[in-house]
């Protein structure tokens, strides 16, 4: 299972779109699994109350899937999901709110 975050106004425009494309800066979409969503979500939202977090289908990306380390102060052994190509929202298979878990103990059920 991969995850990304998203904001609703970032979400209604990918739904409009038909994907969310990766951002220009770095090529890709920044994917997560359950038990390292936690970290992106402090580092790039921490300070936003209405987040969601879209659950996806590997198998409907369409595009490139690369595991790579994260930022100086993760783990020194993770690497993280980075979608190499837009990720198509026929790929996501639940939207549900993100409930700023402390860590992946914390989220809710994402069947």
């Amino acid at each position: 299972m991969l995850l990304h975050l998203a904001t609703p106004s970032d979400w209604s425009a990918a739904q409009a779109a038909g994907a969310v494309h990766p951002l220009p800066a770095v090529g890709f979409v920044h994917l997560s699994t359950p038990e390292q969503v936690h970290l992106p979500a402090q580092r790039l939202f921490d300070h936003t109350d209405d987040l969601l977090l879209l659950v996806l289908d590997p198998d409907r990306l369409g595009a490139p899937v690369r595991w790579e380390p994260g930022v100086p102060g993760d783990p020194a052994s993770m690497v993280f999901p980075h979608l190499y190509g837009p990720l198509p929202v026929s790929a996501v298979t639940t939207v549900v709110p993100w409930p700023r878990p402390r860590g992946p103990q914390d989220l809710p059920a994402l069947d």
